[in-house]
Formats: C-alpha cells, structure tokens, sequence
C-alpha cells in the first residue's frame, strides 16, 4: 500500500508581468487549482542522462492537458530543448489496455497516458519507449522513430539487453526476446496457461515489494532469467467492476492476509539455451524480494525474503548449475526493510543496507558476504543510494540527517574514515536521479517557498544547466497568489515513550491571532510514507486556507525513513501507537490559543482513510468529523505481503486484528460526523472494506454520508472527479465545523 493523494501534475502558463504585478494577493479557486496548466508551474518527470552523459531526457505533461506526458531532451551542454516524442501523435487515447497492463499501471500509481516510462539503450544510440501497449524507438542522433511491434496484443515491460540488440517483452503472459538486428522473435519461456505466467512480477511483488521486473538480461547479454508464477492456490475474487455504463465482473486473484500466496520459481535460461530451475528450496511460500546479476555474469544474486517477513537471505547462484550459496541473512523479531541498496563493486565486493544498530545504514561486504566496515552510522536512516564511484572511492545516498522532514544528497567514503559531506543545499526536500559513475546528478528540489524544479548538476552539487527553473517570478502560474497565503510552520511534540512526532501547521489567510479556527488534520500516517516535509504546499492545502480552516499534519510512530524504535511501534497493532499519536496532535491543538478545539476534523486517503475512521472512532474522540477515502477496515480483507508484516497473521496475531477491525469500535462514531468514499472499480483496498461499514452504521441508525465514484480504482484520475472530490470534502466540513453565526 502507498500514499494517493499526491501533489498535481505540472505546467506552464504566460502572464504578462503588468498583469501579474497587478495580481498578487489573488483568490485561489477550486476551479483553477484543478485545470491546465496546473498552478504549480512546469515539471521534468523521470530526468535521465544518456550512457555518454551529452543528452538529458524527462517527461513533461502538455501545457494544455496535464494528463498526458510527452519525452523531451536537452543537450546537457545547453541549449533550448526539443520535443523526442509527441505523444498525442502516435498514442490512441481510444485504445483499450489489456488487463495485464491496466493492472501493472495500477501498481505503479501511474494515473496518466502518453510517454509514461522510457529507458535508454546502454549503447546510446537510441531510446525505447513503451507507449500504449506496443514499442518504439527512438534514434538519438537523427531522433526519427521506429515502432518495434505491431500487435493486437499488448507487450507489456520492454527492456533491452546491455549490448542493446535484444528487446525483452511479455505478451499474454509469456516471455519473448526480439533480436533488433535480424528482426527475428523467439520465446524465452513456455506458453501461459490457466493461473501460470512468465516473465511479470506477480500482484504482491509489485503492490507491496516495489518490484515490477519479472525477467533480467545478464550484462553480457548471454542469458536471461525470469520468473514463473503460479496463482492456482491463490484464493479467486469476484469483483465488480462499476461504471457508468454497466457493470463487470472480474475474477481476480487476491491474496489475503494468512491465506495462500503465488508460488514463485526462477529459471535462468541462456539466449540460445535451456533454460535450468533455480533451487530456492522446497518451502515454496516465501517471497523473492531482488534479482540481480553479478557485474561479470557469473553469479545471480536473489533476495529472499521470508513469509513472515523476519528474515532475508541474500543467495548467490551459479547459473550453470542452478545452485545457491546464501551470504548474508538478515533477521529481525518484527520485519525485514526491502530496499534496492545492494550495490556491487569491480571487484566483487558489495555495499549493502541494514538496519541491525537500529537505524538503516550502509555496509561493506566482500564478496563472500563477510563484512568489512559500516560506512555510514548515527541517529538517521539512509533512504536509498543514489550512485557509488569506486575511483574516488565514495558512496553517495540520500537522508535526512540534520532533520527527517527535509531530504538531501550525501557522499561518504567507501573504505576510509570520514563524515558524510552534505551535497545538496539544506532547508527543503531533494529528489535525485544520478549517473550510476557518480559524476553528475539530476536533481528535483523544493521547499515551502520553492515550487519544484529540475536541474543537472555535478557531484559537488554545483548547477550545471536548468531543465525546469520554475522560478516563482511574474510568469509563474501561482504568481497572483504568492502573497495570499502563508508558509508552514514546522514543529514536534512527545510521544507516549518519548519519540519527537513532527508536524506542520498551515494557518488560514488573513490570519489573526486573537481569533479561533476550526482545524482539519490531514494524514496518511501508514508506515508506507510521511506527509510532514519541507516541500512545495499542494495546491488543494491552500484553498483549505483559503476557506478558513488551520491545517495540520503529523507524522505517528510506525511511518518511515525513522529508527527501528520509531517505525517498529506499530508491529502486531494498527490503531494503536499510530492512533494514539493523532489523538496527540490533536491534543496539542486544542491547547493552542488560536485553535476552536471542538471543531477539529481529519481526512485521508486509503491507509490515511483507517486512520481517520480509527481516530474518530476513539472513545470521547477530539475529532468532531472526519473524510475516509478508500480505507481498509478489517487487515483481514487486505492482501498477505504488507498486512502480515506489520500485523503478523491473523491466525497469529486474533486480539490484534480484533483491535484494528473499525466494526469493533464503531459504536463510538457519533452521528453525522462521517463521510466515507470509495473507487467502485478498486483492486487493491476492495469495496467490500467500505460496504461493511456502511452496513453497519446503516443497522446501528447511524447517519453518515457516502461518496462512490463509478469506473474509479483505488485513486481517482482527472480533474473533474478531482475537483469533484474537494468540493464534496469542504462542503462536508463547512458544515460540521463551522458553526451557524
């Protein structure tokens, strides 16, 4: 499960600095927040360099229509950027997706259409670009485009080998690799049949692992290894799809929690080869986190994660024989962290992360997993490594170690003693995209005064070129409104055992201090995200402002990139450490002179949408209303692989889930202080979480309000629905907190 309510996609618009000097104590609309071009000004999405570093790639949503992203580039020498593909000219905006590929979009929270993902050829004599369901390429030097297939079926993730001459792809469910020089396609793997498939992650992987690949080309473009995937004793789910002009019905395959996964198997099949099965032993229920091969080919590396999730093995394979060696086997009496932090050197040892002195830091091991050195140490955790240079001998990653709430890129040497050296200027929130050699990055930066922009930089941090300056200057669309609405205010309070919970505060427009306002909390507060950061303000949180209400956010125990104390507070108890804390914040806020403490309400979306029924329905609640989205309402209805590691099972753990389930506690709702809402169409939280809450509330004579959105999935896509959304959210709270004059 991961975080929905994300900051809008990004445009341009044009003002004229007479019109815009003119402006700039604007009202903000709902309507203009949600049109193009998107308030918060333009955005390069997945920025990348080519493998000589002489051009700089990203994707970029039309100024007119944020919901469709074309590719551009940029000489990394400089000059005005050019358009790579337009996707409105090759994408058919008609076109229905496979079930496949609607499914894996789901997973990866893409909401949009056109250029959605790309990669460029190691080589770097071209670019592949997936684009609805087919595969083209682009040539970098003359830029003139060649589609790759022409089928009635999808080819869903395309990669190609490191050589740059085979193309990988799935399609119905079976592994193909296409030669680009012969033109000629072969199978890698057997046919699909019945619950069997090849090549694709299963539902769990990509869901809770964030892990989309399912095949891995060696990087000597010898081999391949892919996975294969049995659901037949993956329980089947009939599940409704309803829209506005009908209903379906779909079988899906949905693990719940303690009940049976997918069985997984690896092969690794040479180009021209049979393929030979991985021995991962005989207790199939297990998860396999990462694959990765070594950089000379002549080892597999497979993460192996266990059921309950406590330990995680790392095996070295010999892919001429199948079998496996385990080097190093991380163990923990809550969970295992996953992450992509397994970095190789030329010679053959690793860097790897771990959690084992209580925070995730970065570790050095030889090539037979004995352990070196811990690189990195102190009270913070290393959130992932951005790139390692071995001829300067340093390891860059990302942190936050002056604060969790701002993010930064760091390096720290790889084998000699030092202190990490802070790369990227502190005081807001970096994003960074790095060449795997260490010598530049692309960097997304923003803070509360800063929308976000894009820029390359080298590996001392210095500006190299502007992808998107995104200055807030006369011809920035937030321009009119900049000195309507203040900043966050950034602070912390105690938790019950000590640990500091971190918040933002926004205060209403025209503000004043001898006046009381009515509050609304939004939260996420799952151990999947944090919501408290010193980046850009969405624009949805400003028209909050704008209609009187205090804003205010914090981060409960059991949320991330914190100690193992921190985040492991929540083990075996969703609803209590986590509720215990927003009770907390809200707490605190009634204790503010400036604060109408009995008009404090909460929204979230999915994990956030548990929260808030959780926090309402606490016994002499301090929230007076509150908007669940898409919530999970009994961990028993949600899948295996993230309930079970932060629940256990339910056959394990019977008063905790009993704890957590909202019907339990739901006597303590007080009339018309909810409104409930849901996707129709939902795969991942399914409505059954929402119905039986309703029906509950409905058999008690309790009144609460309920929102279905028809054909939506577990986020709703567009502007109108968006719009429709907080409409419907403000209009609820102004009613219930903000009493009649």
């Amino acid at each position: 499960m991961r975080k929905i309510f994300k900051s809008l996609l990004l445009s341009t618009v044009i003002l004229t600095p007479a019109f815009a000097m003119a402006q700039t104590n604007q009202t903000l609309t709902i309507d203009r927040v949600f049109s193009d071009p998107p308030i918060s000004g333009p955005s390069a999405l997945m920025g990348r360099l080519s493998p000589d570093g002489k051009m700089l790639t990203y994707l970029k949503p039309k100024s007119d229509n944020a919901m469709v992203q074309d590719l551009w580039g940029v000489m990394a020498s400089g000059g005005a950027p050019f358009l790579l593909m337009d996707a409105n000219k090759l994408s058919d905006s008609g076109k229905e997706l496979s079930l496949e590929e609607i499914a894996r979009r789901e997973r990866m929270r893409i909401s949009v259409r056109g250029v959605v993902s790309y990669d460029w050829d190691k080589t770097g004599k071209f670019i592949l670009v997936p684009l609805d369901g087919d595969i083209y390429a682009i040539d970098a030097a003359t830029r003139a485009i060649t589609r790759l297939t022409n089928t009635p079926d999808d080819e869903i993730d395309a990669r190609l080998s490191k050589n740059g001459k085979l193309l990988g792809f799935v399609r119905d469910g079976q592994l193909f690799v296409k030669n680009l020089d012969s033109n000629s396609e072969t199978a890698m793997s057997p046919k699909a049949g019945g619950d069997v498939s090849y090549g694709t992650s299963e539902f769990i992987a990509q869901e809770e692992l964030k892990r989309f690949e399912g095949y891995w080309f060696s990087p000597d473009s010898q081999m391949i290894a892919y996975q294969k995937t049995d659901e037949t004793r993956v329980e089947t789910v009939e599940r409704t799809i309803i829209g506005a002009e009908g209903t379906k019905v779909v079988k899906q395959k949905y693990p719940y929690a303690g009940k049976a996964n997918a069985i997984v198997e690896l092969y690794i099949k040479p180009i021209n080869g049979a393929a030979i099965k991985l021995d991962l032993g005989k207790n199939d229920d297990f998860y396999v986190a990462r694959v990765d091969w070594s950089l000379d080919s002549k080892a597999l590396f497979v993460q192996k994660l266990s059921r309950d999730q406590k330990t995680l093995e790392l095996i070295k394979f010999d892919p001429a024989t199948g079998i496996g060696k385990t080097i190093i086997s991380e163990k923990s009496d809550s969970w295992v962290e996953v992450n992509d932090d397994f970095s190789l050197l030329k010679g053959g040892d690793f860097i790897w992360s771990s959690e084992r002195d209580g925070n995730n830091h970065l570790y050095l091991f030889d090539k037979n997993g004995k352990l070196i050195r811990q690189i990195t140490s102190g009270n913070y955790a290393v959130k992932n490594i951005s790139a390692v240079d071995e001829n300067k001998d340093l390891v860059y990653f990302e942190a936050g170690i002056e604060t969790p709430i701002e993010n930064n890129l760091y390096s720290e040497k790889i084998h000699g003693k030092g202190k990490p050296i802070t790369i990227t200027k502190t005081g807001g929130w970096w994003s960074v995209s790095m060449a795997k050699s260490g010598t530049s990055f692309i960097g997304n930066y923003s803070d509360p005064q800063t929308p976000p922009n894009a820029a390359l930089y080298d590996a001392n941090g210095k500006k190299l070129l502007a992808i998107e300056d995104n200055k807030l200057d006369a011809n920035h669309p937030y321009y009119p409104y900049k000195d309507t609405y203040s900043a966050p205010e950034f602070g912390s309070i105690k938790s019950k055992d000590g640990e500091d919970l971190y918040y933002s505060i926004l205060k209403p427009r025209n503000f004043d201090p001898n006046k009381k306002y009515p509050v609304l909390v939004s939260i996420y507060g799952g151990p999947a995200n944090s919501v408290v950061k010193k980046t850009w303000v969405a624009p949805q949180n400003r028209l909050l402002q704008e209609k009187g209400f205090i804003v205010f956010s914090i981060d409960n125990r059991g949320t991330p990139n914190r100690s193992v104390k921190f985040t492991r507070a929540i083990y075996r108890q969703f609803g209590g450490p986590d509720i215990d804390d927003q009770i907390a914040g809200a707490k605190f806020l009634q204790n503010l002179p400036y604060v109408d403490k009995d008009n404090i309400g909460i929204f979230g979306w999915s994990q956030g949408g548990f929260v808030t029924l959780m926090s309402l329905s606490v016994k002499n609640s301090p929230f007076k209303a509150g908007v669940a989205g898409a919530p999970p309402t009994d961990w028993r209805l949600y899948d295996t692989a993230y309930t079970e590691r932060y629940m256990d099972t339910p056959q394990n753990n019977k008063d905790g889930y009993a704890a957590s389930d909202v019907l339990n506690r739901i006597g303590n709702i007080k009339p018309n202080s909810l409104l409930i809402a849901h996707g129709m169409a939902d795969d991942n939280v399914l409505l059954i979480n929402t119905t039986r809450v309703a029906a509950e509330l409905q058999k008690r004579g309790v009144p609460f309000e309920m929102m279905l959105y028809p054909g939506e999935h577990h986020g709703l896509k567009g502007y109108a629905k968006r719009k429709f959304q907080w409409n419907l959210m403000t209009d609820f709270f102004e009613r219930k907190l903000k009493p009649a004059q």
